[in-house]
């Protein structure tokens, strides 16, 4: 018995180091499909980045990489239901900044834990949102935009992707500093706003870039400004909120790759080293350009400091608006 523990700290160690390499070996599982959830409607930017990806991660991945899309609640229903998964990397999330940035600030229960309960894997793309409008209302910049909102209290809908979500907090941010009175309208994605607001059911969005130069393609709306420090590669004729005078209206939105907490090492460094080449191809590049996105890459380490900050970031900005968690 006494050898069996003086051997124990050597066994256990190599028990770990089986452990990692099982890890290393064992992902992909062969005929097991990788699942990347997206917690929005399909047809928006996300939805089809994450498809452009999923296309090229099959070949690197050698296997079936599968997109599915879980809308509603603000993409908590997907985000919870990566958390409670099999940290095997076989489920993974792809999502823009709102599960875990805004969520936190505007939810007062949340079914999952925005920092604790996942695994940052990579950054995915990185693009403004842009203030839309529907061509029902006068004006061509946030000057006239502001003037005629103050002379219209309460009759300007503007639509988001989701309640607290950036694109909801912006319009908060913009309704406060300026004192308008306008009535937020949340969707399930920026697909199910875009049919409203080329109809003009609503007149306002702060949309993700991809989603405003659909929107401008269909005549009905145009472009106000770009919510960035300075004026998108993508967009360069597009001048930015800051330029026209408005603060704090300048935070570039990310979306990001995580799986469910405590994802082996071995298999969390495959899955990145896999990403990074997928989002490096000239192919990918171009398609995430055709919606105003660069397709970037990070290392796990780099994107869970991004999370965190950003956390922190719209914590502040939640308090200053007073938000009050529902």
């Amino acid at each position: 018995m006494r050898h069996v523990i003086a051997l124990l700290p050597l066994l256990l160690s190599l028990s770990a180091f089986a452990s990692g390499s099982a890890g290393a070996s064992n992902f992909p599982v062969p005929d097991k499909p990788v699942r990347i959830l997206v917690g929005l409607a399909p047809g928006g930017p996300t939805d089809l980045q994450a498809r452009v990806v999923a296309e090229h991660l099959r070949r690197e991945l050698n296997t079936h990489v599968v997109v599915e899309n879980r809308p509603g609640a603000s993409m908590t229903i997907a985000t919870a239901e990566v958390a409670r998964a099999p940290a095997d990397g076989h489920t993974l999330l792809y999502s823009p900044s709102t599960p875990f940035a805004q969520n936190p600030h505007t939810f007062a229960k949340l079914p999952y834990d925005p920092l604790k309960g996942f695994t940052p894997i990579s950054v995915g793309s990185v693009g403004p949102l842009v203030l839309v409008a529907h061509q029902s209302v006068p004006g061509d910049n946030l000057q006239q935009l502001v003037a005629y909102a103050k002379a219209n209290p309460g009759k300007l809908n503007y639509g988001s992707f989701g309640q607290g979500s950036s694109s909801h907090l912006f319009g908060q941010l913009m309704a406060k500093q300026y004192g308008i009175d306008m009535v937020h309208v949340p969707y399930k994605g920026a697909g199910d706003v875009q049919k409203d607001l080329i109809a003009g059911r609503v007149q306002l969005m702060f949309a993700a870039a991809g989603g405003a130069v659909q929107f401008v393609r269909s005549g009905n709306v145009r472009m106000i400004g770009v919510v960035a420090p300075q004026r998108s590669p993508l967009l360069p004729g597009v001048p930015t909120l800051a330029e026209q005078g408005a603060k704090g209206l300048d935070i570039e939105g990310w979306v990001g790759f995580f799986g469910p907490a405590h994802m082996p090492p071995a298999t969390v460094a495959r899955l990145n080293a896999a990403l990074v080449k997928v989002l490096a191809e000239p192919q990918v590049k171009s398609e995430f350009a055709k919606g105003a996105y660069e397709a970037v890459s990070s290392t796990p380490q780099a994107f869970a400091t991004t999370v965190r900050e950003s956390y922190e970031q719209w914590g502040r900005i939640a308090a200053d608006l007073g938000i009050q968690k529902d």
